[in-house]
């Protein structure tokens, strides 16, 4: 995979849910295909993370379901649980030095460690498209006798566009 969609869909903090509506289809058809049930709630909040178009935190996306049709009293643990489901499958993917969700524009893929690069300032988030990075962490870890067992890299600065260079 290398460098793949670097110099074309990395440098757009919205590049991977264009339409909210259509990932959430890709979503539905990914679980068709592995057996999973993408239960109306669990259909929910990955909708509102696809819409969001940036990071979303666990609390604001309670509101959101709350503001909703038919919310219950019971919303923070089933928005937990679908989050948790969301995140096992890898169709959202967790930024923990932001503690928010966002959409993973490879829905049709398992659960797997991506580098983020995050704006300070517009708080957009880019999954780079780099298996190199990913790999060579990976790697030197192992050279050093570690067992990696999950992998977050997030990098924090300005966009182009925060920076004046879009």
């Amino acid at each position: 995979m290398g460098r793949h969609d670097h110099d074309t869909g990395c440098i757009d903090p919205h590049h991977h849910v264009h339409d909210a509506q259509a990932f959430v289809r890709a979503v539905e058809r990914a679980c068709q295909a592995r057996g999973l049930r993408l239960t109306p709630i669990r259909a929910r909040v990955l909708r509102l993370i696809a819409e969001a178009g940036r990071p979303v935190k666990a609390y604001d996306l309670l509101d959101m379901v709350r503001s909703g049709e038919g919310a219950g009293a019971d919303a923070p643990p089933t928005v937990y649980r679908a989050l948790d489901f969301l995140l096992a499958n890898g169709f959202i993917h967790k930024l923990q030095s932001v503690n928010a969700f966002v959409a993973c524009h490879h829905p049709d893929s398992a659960q797997h460690s991506v580098p983020f690069l995050i704006c300070d300032r517009c708080h957009g988030a880019v999954e780079l498209e780099d298996a190199d990075v990913v790999a060579a962490l990976d790697e030197r870890a192992r050279a050093l006798g570690f067992v990696p067992q999950a992998q977050t890299l997030e990098v924090h600065g300005l966009c182009a566009e925060c920076a004046g260079k879009a």
